[in-house]
């Protein structure tokens, strides 16, 4: 977290979709399309400004609409406002601010331990699945997931996972769920003297296969090894397919390969990779992972 002086962006947000100016600003994060700051508004309030690039001003909106379509059943902040930022390219999503303590700060602290958290951490997909998907929700259709990677990557990354991709593309067609896409540690803030545990950030949140957002937990919470990965899927509610849901964590593992940084961190992911590829082979093709992934 870093302290700066209230960006421009961010007191016409505020002024502009609350109408209270702001009295200070703490920066929370900063990614390619978004960036987080905890502001501290004049009339006493503390809220979480989101600012969108304008490559990504529909995520404002949508992010919005997801909050409010799954707030009946899981815990989440109350969105305040959302819209374009008068004078500036970005867009904007406010919602109240549920303090600072995550439970991945929880972990990392021995507040909360791993075994539980991964508990939590299923619990809450089963509470999010289980909200109605309307005909508006968007859908991020697996072409263009793949083709997102084939970006990032050789050709021959994504032919060594080339029959895991078939098993998703030929799957059955199944009734989609709310998809966070993004939930770890740190995406779920535990608010009052009971810590009540809420989801937060949307960003990416789409309907999908449940299997997919399952997976993508297990792979950001590095909860592959079956026994965490049981301690997850043991807490979640709703049927799954184990086999859709060991392709999906191939999937999302080449994902963070592909997005990750040159050194430690892609070597991390690329261990990952070799990893699966021991465990599952039959959904690689290339039987020298090192020499695609290095």
């Amino acid at each position: 977290m870093s302290t700066t002086k209230v960006p421009p962006a961010v007191a016409r947000a505020a002024l502009g979709l609350v109408g209270v100016p702001v009295r200070a600003a703490h920066r929370l994060s900063a990614r390619s399309r978004t960036v987080v700051y905890r502001a501290f508004l004049v009339d006493g309030r503390s809220v979480v400004i989101k600012l969108y690039a304008v490559t990504a001003r529909r995520n404002a909106a949508t992010e919005a609409a997801a909050v409010r379509a799954v707030a009946k059943h899981v815990p989440v902040p109350a969105v305040l406002a959302h819209g374009h930022v008068p004078g500036h390219e970005v867009t904007a999503l406010i919602t109240v601010d549920l303090g600072p303590l995550t439970l991945g700060s929880a972990v990392r602290s021995a507040r909360v331990g791993d075994e539980r958290a991964l508990r939590d951490l299923g619990g809450l997909l089963g509470r999010l699945h289980r909200a109605p998907v309307q005909p508006w929700a968007p859908r991020r259709p697996f072409h263009e997931q793949v083709t997102s990677i084939g970006r990032r990557c050789p050709p021959s990354a994504l032919d060594r996972i080339a029959p895991a991709l078939a098993v998703i593309a030929d799957a059955p067609a199944a009734a989609p769920v709310w998809c966070h896409s993004d939930l770890h540690g740190d995406n779920v803030v535990l608010v009052g003297p009971r810590a009540v545990r809420h989801l937060v950030d949307f960003t990416d949140a789409a309907a999908g296969p449940r299997e997919s957002d399952v997976a993508q937990t297990l792979v950001m919470t590095g909860a592959i090894a079956s026994a965490r990965a049981r301690t997850v899927t043991d807490a979640y509610p709703l049927a799954l397919d184990h086999h859709q849901l060991a392709v999906w964590a191939v999937f999302h593992t080449m994902r963070c390969w592909a997005h990750s940084e040159p050194g430690d961190d892609r070597a991390r992911w690329a261990a990952r990779l070799d990893e699966l590829s021991r465990r599952t082979p039959h959904l690689f093709r290339v039987p020298s992972p090192e020499r695609t992934y290095r």
